[in-house]
């Protein structure tokens, strides 16, 4: 699995721990996707390491999952499930997304993300430069943290790939959307099929011009059941 871009930075799991006078499996790291869509809910996913884990898990170029092709994360979703000591999944509904604003929503799904660990870490590692509002426990805001953290970039794969295996499911469910191919985003593709279907009851209203909301021949039906695999929220 040959990576793009050159060599991997050193992970800063290390140094971040000994700065916290902590261990490497105190610290959660945790990561979003599906933010920008126009359907589906926003996914997050929260990751604990053993420190044994950090330079194998970087040889294998592991990073941010935005940077790897749909195949390579595949292949790397078994290697890094291997590695874990622990894991959370967490999501918020388009409805909540609709509700509360994105940065809330998002905020909640990696609350939820958060909670869903054995036990709460005590430092969590926030991608980008905005803090996790709702967690009362220390954490630390790293800039492009997944490509610098693997706790970080091992939960932007976990919840990409657990993200895109929804869709799929949900694509079965409104065919005719291209849920499968574009998962959510708003493409050519799925704008046009809003045009002509209308939105699902898993679209995001706030996200949809006008226009869009109120196409022709809207979908209706319930929200599919949670099938097995991480929760549904």
């Amino acid at each position: 699995m040959a990576r793009r871009g050159g060599p991997l930075p050193a992970p800063r799991e290390s140094a971040i721990a000994r700065a916290a006078g902590l261990a490497v499996p105190q610290l959660a790291g945790v990561d979003e996707v599906g933010r920008g869509c126009l359907f589906g809910p926003v996914w997050a996913a929260a990751v604990v390491l053993p420190p044994q884990a950090l330079e194998g898990l970087r040889s294998l170029g592991v990073t941010d999952s935005k940077a790897l092709t749909a195949r390579r994360r595949a292949a790397l979703l078994p290697l890094i499930e291997r590695q874990l000591l622990a894991r959370g999944y967490g999501q918020a509904s388009a409805r909540e997304i609709d509700a509360l604003g994105i940065r809330a929503a998002t905020e909640l799904a990696m609350l939820r993300a958060l909670q869903r660990l054995p036990q709460p870490p005590n430092h969590v590692l926030v991608d980008g430069s905005l803090p996790l509002r709702p967690w009362r426990g220390p954490q630390q805001c790293v800039v492009a943290g997944d490509r610098h953290c693997l706790t970080i970039a091992c939960a932007s794969v976990l919840a990409k790939e657990g993200r895109d295996a929804l869709l799929q499911r949900l694509d079965a469910r409104w065919p005719g959307y291209g849920f499968a191919a574009h998962k959510g985003y708003g493409t050519q593709q799925h704008r046009q099929a809003l045009e002509k279907l209308g939105p699902t009851p898993l679209h995001r209203f706030s996200f949809l011009s006008p226009e869009l909301r109120a196409a022709p021949g809207g979908a209706t039906g319930e929200s599919p059941r949670p099938a097995a695999g991480p929760p549904v929220l």
